[in-house]
């Protein structure tokens, strides 16, 4: 969803260089500066999200600041990458950002506004849509979308994963690939949640934008949709068929879903799950995360259930 970034630290924690006489001009830089070299990276181990709630200075997130808490969403989210083997410890905190409606990774915090949250909340459903997204999925699930999207910007830096390709669309294949992994009927209602997204654009059938709109480092809007639907269906033509059956997903799109599932499974495979405790990751993938439908959605006031 939102952009991360990479530290690139001339230490050589985040890439090795060619040559040695690289790593030595470093190592002169910080005796000319009189700064020591930064300390070493701890051995990898789980168990290493903080979280943090900081109570926001606007009155009208103090709602959504005490739902949070009083559901623990983020010990919940905190269990969930649990098992990433890091080098550092990650925190991943809601905070007000004056009227910033965002949510980035940048080494060592993950934020999340709560403008962010408070728009999700207030642009969610009414009652449930004709695609049979309730409105407590669709918040889930649009918050475990650029959760999973900014942690896949943290796991892609602290663990030195190599990627061909844009960084944004990563996180995204990141984030699609884990609410599918997550249970075949949590999978579900994540995913029409986290699609939820993009409800503007879908009824939009012809767009006209400046050429400039091209060169943003996220892909346009629809494209992240398909994308995503794409993944569903490539993972499980079965579950997901009706994406194609009920025109979400083009036809023309879902003959090759199979094998962008598969690149995308693959490299999951390779790359992230060696640097996975085997144990938690199996606790985490056991577990039931979502609340049963007929529960009041996670970020809306309690006193006022869903019209």
């Amino acid at each position: 969803m939102h952009g991360g970034t990479r530290e690139l630290a001339c230490s050589g924690t985040k890439r090795r260089t060619l040559v040695n006489l690289g790593g030595l001009c470093c190592a002169f830089g910080f005796a000319l500066a009189g700064f020591a070299a930064p300390a070493a990276a701890d051995a990898p181990r789980p168990n290493r999200i903080l979280i943090e709630y900081v109570p926001p200075k606007n009155p009208d997130h103090q709602k959504i600041y005490e739902t949070l808490k009083g559901r623990e969403v983020l010990e919940k989210l905190q269990q969930i990458f649990s098992p990433f083997k890091l080098p550092i410890d990650v925190t991943l905190k809601t905070v007000g950002c004056d009227g910033v409606d965002n949510a980035w990774y940048q080494r060592p915090t993950m934020t999340i506004c709560y403008e962010y949250l408070d728009n999700i909340a207030k642009t969610a459903p009414k009652e449930t849509t004709a695609a049979g997204i309730t409105p407590q999925d669709a918040m889930i699930g649009q918050l475990f979308y650029v959760v999973g999207h900014e942690m896949g910007h943290a796991m892609f830096d602290l663990l030195n994963v190599p990627l061909f390709g844009r960084p944004e669309d990563a996180a995204d294949q990141f984030a699609a690939y884990l609410m599918l992994k997550l249970g075949k009927d949590q999978a579900r209602r994540l995913i029409g949640g986290a699609a939820y997204t993009y409800k503007d654009y879908v009824e939009v059938k012809k767009v006209a934008v400046p050429q400039t709109a091209f060169a943003d480092v996220h892909g346009a809007p629809m494209q992240r949709l398909y994308n995503m639907l794409c993944m569903a269906y490539g993972a499980d033509p079965k579950d997901f068929g009706d994406l194609v059956e009920k025109g979400y997903l083009p036809q023309q799109r879902a003959r090759s879903c199979h094998n962008e599932f598969g690149e995308v499974n693959f490299a999951f495979q390779q790359l992230i799950v060696p640097q996975l405790d085997r144990d938690l990751t199996k606790k985490v993938l056991d577990q039931e995360w979502l609340p049963p439908a007929t529960s009041p959605p996670p970020l809306a006031d309690d006193s006022k259930p869903p019209q």
